[in-house]
């Protein structure tokens, strides 16, 4: 009888079962945070869709912040996702305009999502009270972008220019454009120009680039 076998394989089981477990609070969680949003989501409303004890909650994410950084670290995942098909342009100028309209065109599509990622304070105070845990997901999207201004200011882009300072003007601008639509700020905007302000304004901006 080959009881290391049976004991690996009941390991293995047991680990599978413990990701699908948590895979399945996290699709509740979404659900209800699309639902409901942040503030009506808890761990007693995602134990009840589930139909679990909140205690095997607590065995998987130690309190609700920890939950929507899971969430949001998928949302960074599905933007990455996107801008996969950057590798294909080679002017890094080009390359950033097209960084801004896929970046705003998620935004657009997803905005519980994007909310959850760049507006929300419940990823961030997750990282905060983890020890030695930084925000990787914006560190490595932003990095995307200070990479290909680094570039663009090697090809002559751009000149008199600080790296670190222009990548977050972009993002800073772009961000702004999509979040006063989000957060139902663009009512100043005339009423025929309101639907697609954040599109315009994003080709306003690329045409100051350059």
């Amino acid at each position: 009888m080959n009881v290391q076998g049976n004991t690996m394989g009941i390991t293995d089981r047991k680990e599978r079962e413990k990701e699908e477990l948590r895979e399945i609070i996290l699709k509740a969680a979404k659900e209800l945070f699309l639902e409901r949003g942040i503030e009506k989501t808890s761990m007693r409303t995602i134990a009840d869709k589930i139909e679990y004890s909140p205690g095997i909650i607590y065995h998987y994410f130690k309190d609700k912040n920890e939950i929507f950084h899971a969430l949001h670290q998928e949302g960074f995942k599905a933007l990455s996702e996107k801008m996969e098909v950057l590798s294909v342009i080679q002017d890094p100028m080009e390359r950033i305009k097209a960084m801004g309209k896929i970046y705003v065109k998620f935004a657009l599509e997803n905005p519980d999502m994007y909310d959850l990622m760049f507006i929300k304070d419940a990823p961030m105070c997750h990282v905060y009270d983890s020890e030695k845990e930084e925000w990787k997901e914006g560190g490595s999207a932003f990095n995307g972008l200070r990479m290909t201004i680094i570039e663009s200011l090697e090809k002559g882009y751009f000149p008199g220019h600080d790296a670190e300072a222009l990548a977050y003007m972009v993002w800073s601008t772009v961000h702004g454009l999509v979040s006063l639509n989000i957060r139902k700020r663009c009512e100043v905007i005339d009423i025929p120009r309101r639907e697609n302000i954040v599109i315009d304004g994003l080709d306003a901006f690329l045409k100051l680039l350059g």
